[in-house]
């Protein structure tokens, strides 16, 4: 049994903190049931730990936990068990078990040619995956590729913002050359978020042949005014108009897979989406705007409700589809002018980390040193937007400890909002209070959700130790 070979990949939208507690997760599992295990990650920074032809070829058994894409074609002839990469953190253990008992659906990687990179696809595999999932997948391999142009453009906007809010304008005697470089470079990244986040949609569907025609789709949906939701559609569109073209074009000679993919994919892939785009663009601009102008009217008219709701979405999972839901609509927002929406978003993402921070200073007695040790951790994770901190509390108590944490948020989100805090940058945390109108509260409400927070949690544990003394 100690020769059991095992090998994974995990990844997340964001690629900051799931992937990697996944992969301690995994590697841990694996150590206690005594096997050998190697988990390949793909982050932010890109893969580390990769895993190799032979690896592969040797391994007795593949975990994919991930919900972007991780080149999971690699793996054909395997047993494959694909799961959410939050399942391979709470789930570590079962998912090594049902690797050692065979379980998992067998790869059935499409015809590839090497040489011009084509792919031939199949729906197999997408059969013995939930639809749901599938879609989530596709959509955060397009997201978590988006995030780093609106994070980066972001800032630089912000930055901009410190010599005066309309130090870009030459017209005005707050202008500055450096600031109006800054701005002009910042707006350019995030004038690429939707090609991107459609790009990478396309790609994820239908690998390298998707990527340019679902760029050019997130071109013709930004350059419409569609927003992301244009972006997202158009990626979508991309990606199944690849899928449709390859088995299409299946019967032609195999001499002519070159072809195929310099030429009549992206040829024909640009002509049928662009125009399918050029005809969704009015009704979907149309919806994008009504969508903005209901949640800017939403914000102004019922704070409380809008902080309600974005507390709890954002630390129902941290860091999961719901929180993202929220972060992406943030983001959105944030390149069409509004950063009082994501200022809310903003605070509710920080506080479930700086919850469990105070709980642990507060009632350090009813926890474990390696509780403690994580709850001190989290005041940094959670000054920085890194949710996912507070993740290994929710997990050991769920139905209570969830709660607690959408309280928290929602307070902090709710008094962010009264307080017409504007934050416009979308990560960073307090790392950006230089650029943030109003700071000092958003601060004051951050803190004021988390220590309220935190404080009926360490009372949900001090009752529960107190249950299990007696």
């Amino acid at each position: 049994m100690s020769k059991f070979n095992i090998v994974a990949a995990t990844g997340c939208p964001t690629g900051i903190a799931h992937t990697y507690m996944a992969q301690e997760a995994l590697e841990q599992a694996a150590k206690e049931a005594g096997l050998q295990i190697k988990v390949e990650t793909h982050g932010q920074i890109g893969v580390e730990n990769a895993l190799t032809a032979e690896e592969i070829k040797n391994a007795d058994a593949v975990i994919v936990a991930a919900d972007k894409d991780v080149h999971a074609e690699r793996f054909e002839g395997k047993k494959v068990i694909d799961v959410s990469v939050s399942r391979g953190i709470k789930d570590a253990s079962a998912l090594i078990q049902q690797a050692v008992d065979g379980k998992g659906h067998l790869m059935v990687a499409s015809n590839r040619n090497k040489e011009s990179g084509t792919q031939e696809f199949d729906n197999e595999e997408s059969e013995k995956t939930n639809v749901g999932r599938l879609i989530y997948k596709h959509l955060m391999n397009g997201v978590s590729h988006m995030l780093p142009f609106v994070v980066s453009g972001g800032v630089l906007v912000a930055v901009s913002f410190l010599w005066g809010i309309y130090s870009a304008d030459p017209a005005n005697a707050q202008y500055n050359e450096f600031a109006a470089t800054l701005k002009e470079i910042g707006g350019l990244a995030m004038g690429l978020m939707v090609p991107i986040l459609s790009a990478y949609i396309a790609q994820s569907i239908a690998q390298r042949p998707g990527l340019v025609v679902g760029f050019v789709g997130g071109l013709v949906a930004s350059n419409g005014g569609t927003g992301f939701l244009g972006g997202i559609i158009s990626g979508f569109i991309a990606g199944y108009v690849i899928v449709i073209l390859s088995k299409m074009l299946k019967g032609l000679p195999k001499a002519l897979d070159g072809l195929k993919a310099i030429f009549l994919y992206p040829v024909l892939g640009v002509f049928i989406t662009g125009l399918l785009m050029v005809g969704l663009s009015q009704p979907m601009e149309t919806i994008n705007i009504a969508m903005m102008d209901f949640l800017a009217s939403f914000q102004d008219s019922n704070p409380v409700i809008l902080g309600l709701i974005v507390g709890c979405m954002s630390a129902f999972d941290m860091g999961g589809p719901i929180n993202k839901a929220a972060y992406v609509t943030g983001t959105a927002l944030l390149a069409q002018g509004n950063s009082y929406f994501m200022a809310g978003v903003s605070a509710a993402c920080i506080a479930p980390p700086l919850i469990t921070g105070f709980s642990v200073l507060f009632f350090g007695k009813y926890y474990g040193k390696e509780e403690r040790n994580s709850g001190f951790v989290n005041f940094i994770l959670g000054s920085t937007h890194i949710t996912e901190g507070a993740i290994p509390f929710a997990a050991k108590d769920p139905l209570r400890v969830i709660p607690t944490l959408m309280m928290g948020s929602s307070i902090a989100a709710i008094l962010t909002y009264l307080f017409k805090v504007q934050v416009p940058a979308p990560h960073g945390g307090f790392l950006v209070l230089p650029v943030v109108t109003n700071g000092l509260l958003w601060v004051i409400a951050i803190l004021t959700g988390s220590i309220i927070g935190g404080f009926a949690l360490g009372m949900i544990r001090k009752h529960s130790a107190g249950v299990l003394e007696k």
